[in-house]
Parts: C-alpha cells; structure tokens; sequence
C-alpha cells in the first residue's frame, strides 16, 4: 500500500501495474484472504502482508505487463488463466496456499 491507499485502492492499482487490467476500487470484493508471508527475490528478504481481493474480469479481458517495474518484467515468462478444477489438480505451486479453496467459495457467494 501506498501512503494514504484503502487495501482495495491499493488492490485496484497493483491489478493495472501488474497485468494492466483498469478496475475502481469499489468494484474488488473482499479481502476473502488474508497471510503474513516471508521471502526472498533477489538479494532481498521481504515480509509482506498479503489481502487478497476478487473482480470478475471477463474472457475478453487483455493483460498487459507494460506497467511492471523492469525487474517484474524480467522475471515474467507467461499468464494464463485457470480454472478452481486446474488449480486443484495441479503439481504446480500456487500462492496463496489454498487459492481453489477461496476461489470457490467466492463463486459460491456470487450464486
């Protein structure tokens, strides 16, 4: 967060900096998880509070990586859009831990 953001202010501009998708605050729903994390990137050690929100974006919504600090970019090789059923049979790691889990239940609240 930015000095003076709401969490879901600052939601709303780490979705556009991050895959370049435009939402207002008022349209991210949550925070439906929350975690204190700790890692390292790059030389650096990082502890990071995380909250995390959701915002139906659509099958048509273009992702963009033009607003990413440089070394973001450098340390992206590709997205992609998955499914709760893929993240739940799926060997890879994902983050947060338990995503499908808060994923589903947030498409079970929207009915």
């Amino acid at each position: 967060m930015e000095e003076g953001e709401t969490l879901q202010e600052a939601g709303a501009r780490e979705l556009f900096e991050e895959v370049g998708i435009r939402a207002g605050a008022e349209e991210l729903t949550g925070p439906h998880a929350e975690a204190l994390i700790e890692f390292e990137w790059g030389a650096y050690a990082f502890t990071q509070d995380q909250s995390f929100f959701a915002i139906r974006v659509g099958d048509a919504a273009a992702v963009s990586f033009e607003h990413m600090e440089q070394s973001e970019k450098d340390t992206t090789t590709a997205y992609r859009w998955w499914s709760v059923a893929e993240l739940e049979s799926t060997a890879e790691v994902v983050h947060p831990e338990g995503l499908a889990s808060i994923l589903r239940k947030i498409a079970e609240a929207d009915g």
